[in-house]
């Protein structure tokens, strides 16, 4: 958990029993006066409504002027490492006055600073490797085992730009705004403004897959860099066998592609959606003048004011959590057909 520079460890923990018949409490949990206690009984566990508990454990403070953008948990789980603009900070998960910086962008003089560091997150098998994208579009995987600084890197994952689809968004539609390895380890999926990207890790020259997220803002960039839009950091994630990626946009849509069919959808999280048995329909989103089928939205219709940001998929079973503005939505077994 992250607030602002501020770390904090949790611990969260369910309940559904509860423990009767102490030897020394009344059942209103008062202490007994010992002399009335003439006999030991065994307490008993008996069942009651489920109840979470949410307990602080630890708090991580005072090592991150700007705010942090990623936290992520070493395949050690002894370390973990937090990510703001500038700095990357390893830290031990049981010493919480003190981390080690491992990544340092900070210019002698603010003045020439370039780039920012936007996400950053450690190999699922390799506790040494990491790697951390750039508003710039990069990526770049580190190696702890070649420096205790990482200013180097071990690869440096960029897509060479096409000169005649420059224009002056450019700069900021190719920032990556999130960053996840593939469970595999094997992969890399990046997010920026426009596109999903699967990135292999021993190709750096350019990513193995791009996927279109909706490529239909493209005729609406001006209108969206006016209301800040252009500057949403959306998120993405891979089901459990990385067949599948899912990422979110806007109107609550989030979009799905699988990697082996290349089909992908586009879901609406709703209240009606998250319902009981319902079934998620497909939604299209048709561009400005385009020929209108029955169900379709006109992108001029779409509510950029919904956005889905942030997106969860269940390590191993088909379950979705989605951030739709102040709701969570939770899908189980309910994703279409047209995906399998």
């Amino acid at each position: 958990h992250q607030n602002i520079s501020t770390i904090k460890l949790w611990k969260v923990s369910e309940r559904d029993k509860r423990p009767e018949g102490y030897n020394l409490k009344d059942e209103e949990g008062r202490i007994k006066d010992i002399s009335t206690v003439t006999s030991l009984q065994v307490p008993v566990l008996k069942p009651m409504d489920l109840m979470v508990e949410v307990t602080p454990r630890r708090v991580f403070a005072n090592a991150h002027t700007y705010h942090i953008n990623s936290i992520s948990v070493n395949s050690d789980y002894e370390t973990y490492m937090s990510a703001d603009d500038l700095r990357i900070n390893l830290w031990h998960l049981d010493i919480t006055d003190r981390s080690f910086n491992i990544v340092d962008i900070k210019p002698a003089n603010m003045e020439d600073l370039t780039e920012v560091i936007t996400a950053a997150e450690f190999h699922p098998h390799h506790c040494n490797l990491f790697v951390y994208s750039s508003s710039k579009g990069t990526l770049r995987l580190c190696d702890m085992r070649e420096a205790a600084l990482c200013d180097k890197h071990s690869k440096l994952f960029e897509e060479p730009e096409d000169p005649s689809a420059r224009s002056f968004f450019s700069e900021i539609i190719s920032s990556v705004s999130d960053v996840k390895f593939s469970h595999s380890g094997r992969y890399l999926l990046t997010r920026d403004y426009l596109t999903a990207k699967v990135w292999d890790l021993n190709m750096e020259s350019k990513p193995l897959e791009t996927y279109q997220v909706h490529d239909y803002l493209r005729s609406k960039l001006c209108s969206l860099y006016e209301n800040d839009c252009i500057f949403d950091k959306f998120e993405c994630a891979w089901n459990g066998s990385d067949s599948v990626i899912m990422t979110g946009a806007y109107n609550n849509f989030f979009r799905m592609f699988d990697r082996n069919t290349k089909r992908d959808v586009t879901l609406e999280a709703s209240r009606e959606s998250s319902k009981p048995r319902a079934v998620l329909k497909p939604r299209r989103v048709c561009a400005a003048g385009g020929k209108r089928r029955k169900d379709d939205i006109s992108v001029d219709s779409l509510d950029f004011t919904k956005k889905i940001l942030h997106t969860a998929w269940h390590p191993n079973e088909n379950i979705i959590a989605i951030a739709a503005t102040n709701n969570l939505y939770i899908f189980q077994d309910k994703l279409n057909s047209e995906m399998h």
